[in-house]
């Protein structure tokens, strides 16, 4: 089967997404947090920065953007940001946890973008294990009257939940509560970097039960409730259908997606680590990042021979690239060699 990845021409198309972490300021303080969020960077980009680097995404041809952080509320302009990148065409998501909802003046601010997407954060069936795991007591209450408030205003709304040892066993709680609201669900895996330690890393059996737990809600409650997995969740099982809307392409980090720190760092996405870093817009034009050839050339330039461990006999190899880079780096120190792989956790039982 031949390569799909590398090409001849210099200028990549542009990103379906770029997931900005807009700041790193945070009103909760979550056991998962990759970014290990809480205070603001002291070298955050200004206004007149973040507001060019809207158009330098819109330059490199962005087809969307998603504000993150921390809380991405919490920043004094977002909505400077939101207009300008509304204003420029590109598609516009919101991704919160959900604390600052029942502010009347931020949700009509919300509603007055009109975002492709407003994304909450719910990581438990109940306030005592959503609030154990982001660290404020309350924060279940209001995460779960933004998700409500939010779809009873029509806006579309996704939930988000980040599983791992601490919350897998809600995952039926919280599709109880989601049922019949008219929103999406995204469920990824947490993997041990920023602030979430190894011990609490799902187990691959445990990983398989989730990938069951979303296929069996496929196929009683596609009517009721859209689930699909993140970038890290299932894929190529010879058992379970994909869990992935599109289907698993291989890592898009550098390719269809683009992950900004709120300090101008410029990576493929914001679950990789900073080794990962390929520049900040302060020393370099986005452009020139974007389309420089040795940039995210684990995921542009992957060949067989950098298949590793059991992704090197893999039919799917081609396709799959070796899984996701973060699992992988996080899991292994290495990369294409994703062992959370539903095809190889299904082997591995033989």
């Amino acid at each position: 089967m031949p390569w799909r990845r590398g090409r001849k021409s210099k200028k990549w198309p542009g990103p379906g997404c770029a997931v900005w972490e807009i700041t790193l300021a945070c009103n909760l303080n979550c056991i998962h947090c990759g970014s290990a969020a809480g205070r603001k960077r002291d070298d955050e980009l200004s206004t007149e920065e973040a507001l060019q680097l809207c158009d330098d995404l819109n330059g490199i041809g962005c087809k969307g953007v998603a504000l993150m952080g921390g809380e991405p509320l919490l920043r004094p302009d977002w909505v400077n940001l939101s207009e300008r990148i509304h204003d420029l065409g590109m598609e516009l998501s919101i991704i919160t946890n959900g604390w600052l909802g029942q502010n009347d003046d931020v949700t009509q601010q919300i509603v007055d973008l009109s975002p492709e997407c407003v994304s909450v954060s719910l990581d438990g069936g109940e306030a005592s294990t959503h609030d154990m795991i982001r660290g404020v007591s309350g924060s279940f209450d209001r995460a779960t009257k933004s998700i409500e408030r939010f779809a009873q205003l029509g806006l579309p709304t996704t939930v988000i939940t980040t599983v791992h040892k601490l919350n897998f066993k809600d995952l039926t709680k919280i599709r109880e509560f989601l049922k019949g609201k008219g929103v999406a669900w995204q469920i990824q895996m947490a993997t041990p970097h920023g602030r979430l330690e190894r011990k609490h890393v799902l187990s691959q059996d445990e990983f398989y039960s989730v990938a069951l737990f979303m296929a069996a809600t496929r196929k009683t409650l596609s009517k009721e409730l859209m689930v699909a997995g993140a970038h890290d969740m299932g894929y190529f099982s010879t058992i379970l259908p994909e869990l992935q809307v599109g289907g698993w392409q291989g890592c898009q980090a550098g390719m269809g997606t683009l992950g900004i720190q709120s300090n101008g760092n410029i990576t493929g996405c914001l679950a990789l680590q900073d080794d990962f870093i390929e520049g900040n817009i302060r020393n370099r034009p986005l452009k020139e990042i974007w389309n420089d050839e040795s940039s995210f050339r684990y995921s542009r330039y992957v060949k067989r021979s950098d298949m590793k461990a059991h992704c090197a006999s893999c039919e799917f190899a081609s396709i799959c690239g070796g899984g996701c880079t973060a699992v992988s780096v996080s899991m292994t120190k290495g990369i294409h060699q994703d062992p959370y792989c539903l095809r190889f956790i299904e082997q591995s039982m033989k």
